[in-house]
């Protein structure tokens, strides 16, 4: 899943960052709303992470912006303020989710979750295939009722697959779901983190399958 955080303190923005990638996101970040602005005009994400106070551009006009360039992407607004004219100005916008802080880093990831699925129009939280199943609580992945051990990229790679399970994801297009915009590495890498899932996934019973020219397809066989 990429994500765009938008987000002011410096500080907070470099230690959600480092906490949303551990846990398998891929996260740029702006940290002034008409940079955010320029980023949201040109670059795909699955979901923003959009704190109110900003500098240039506040994100409730960032927030406007995007829903009239008719742009749905989910977005969380995450802010000090606490009145409720912000927050309910902020849902009549278009926000699909609010969270004040301080908040709990293990609520933020619920709350992006449930609007991913939303999104997705996946009501529930458990997706599965054949012997996969992936819990979107708890982002575990369980082969034949066996608990995956993935690393960070790797666990983004097979998400970004599941999701689309039976389709044709391109190299690209995992590349940019796995490495932010000021990721130095070629999207050969991705053949990498494909290696290493199909050695996990080997004789489960669910593949991946490259499709020349298109990509590469998650499928149980």
């Amino acid at each position: 899943m990429r994500l765009l955080l938008v987000e002011d303190s410096v500080k907070l923005a470099a230690w959600l960052s480092k906490a949303l990638r551990q846990h398998g996101y891929a996260v740029d970040v702006s940290h002034d709303g008409v940079q955010a602005d320029s980023m949201l005009s040109t670059e795909h994400y699955d979901a923003i992470v959009l704190d109110l106070s900003l500098p240039s551009m506040d994100g409730l006009t960032v927030l406007e912006r995007l829903r009239a360039r008719g742009n749905a992407t989910p977005v969380v607004i995450l802010t000090a303020r606490g009145e409720l004219e912000d927050r309910v100005r902020g849902l009549n916008l278009g926000a699909d989710d609010y969270l004040p802080k301080p908040f709990d880093l293990a609520e933020l990831e619920a709350r992006l979750q449930a609007v991913l699925r939303r999104a997705h129009g996946q009501p529930v939280s458990r997706l599965s295939l054949g012997a996969l199943e992936y819990d979107g609580s708890s982002r575990v992945f369980s082969l034949a009722g066996q608990r995956m051990a993935l690393r960070p990229k790797e666990h983004a790679v097979l998400e970004a697959l599941l999701l689309r399970a039976g389709k044709a994801v391109s190299k690209a297009k995992l590349y940019e779901q796995v490495f932010s915009l000021d990721a130095t590495t070629s999207q050969d890498v991705v053949e990498i983190y494909i290696h290493r899932l199909r050695k996990q996934l080997l004789d489960s019973g669910v593949q991946i399958t490259t499709l020349r020219g298109l990509g590469y397809v998650l499928e149980a066989v």
